[in-house]
């Protein structure tokens, strides 16, 4: 379900009208986030970290309300929610595009996850699944590479403005558990001071107990 956002009263309506028009509108940015609580709560609930804080990320995508908008022609749709679009490798090392869906209830979002992450591994190919609308993140990780910065592929012709995060690799640093986290969000839609309040919030996920 979505709403309209009203333009004509939006504030940041001149930008929208800027940068939508640009061939390349995202911009990124990657952030070491503390994950030494989260990773902790993954073991003692004898859960997939991956999965823990793929929810926590979820959680603090749809905490803020642009994040959860989406360029549809000339206007701009409100999600009530957003899903996670996941790569989810399979024994052979390729991936398959997947469809998780958001529920703030973890126990709940980890059932769907797991057969979401069976599903794709039985299942060959790219595309999985057909989308039906894009109240989407594009999620991936790399937990091999502990990067300090990441781009993505895009095709310029090809309308998008679902934010991008990827995840890499966790490693200690003064007995903190730390992890790089990339973020790429559509400037039309949302500016630096947005990824902060993402940022802000998705450490209070981290440090929170599910």
């Amino acid at each position: 379900m979505y709403t309209k956002l009203n333009l004509d009263n939006w504030p940041r309506r001149e930008h929208f009208e800027f940068f939508r028009k640009f061939d390349e509108p995202f911009f990124g940015l990657v952030v070491n986030v503390d994950a030494t609580t989260a990773y902790a709560e993954a073991k003692a609930l004898g859960v997939s970290f991956f999965l823990y804080y793929t929810h926590r990320i979820a959680a603090a995508v749809n905490g803020i309300e642009e994040f959860r908008y989406r360029i549809s022609g000339d206007e701009v749709l409100v999600y009530d929610k957003v899903d996670v679009s996941a790569t989810l490798t399979r024994e052979d090392n390729t991936f398959g595009f997947s469809l998780i869906e958001y529920n703030p209830d973890f126990t709940a979002f980890y059932k769907g996850a797991q057969q979401e992450i069976e599903r794709v591994r039985q299942t060959p190919g790219l595309f999985t699944r057909s989308f039906e609308a894009d109240n989407l993140i594009h999620f991936s990780a790399i937990p091999w590479v502990n990067f300090t910065s990441l781009s993505h592929a895009r095709s310029f012709t090809l309308p998008d403005s679902c934010p991008k995060i990827s995840v890499g690799k966790m490693t200690e640093v003064n007995g903190r558990r730390m992890m790089p986290v990339s973020l790429h969000v559509h400037h039309a839609l949302m500016d630096g001071y947005h990824t902060g309040l993402f940022f802000e919030l998705l450490q209070q996920k981290l440090d929170e107990k599910v």
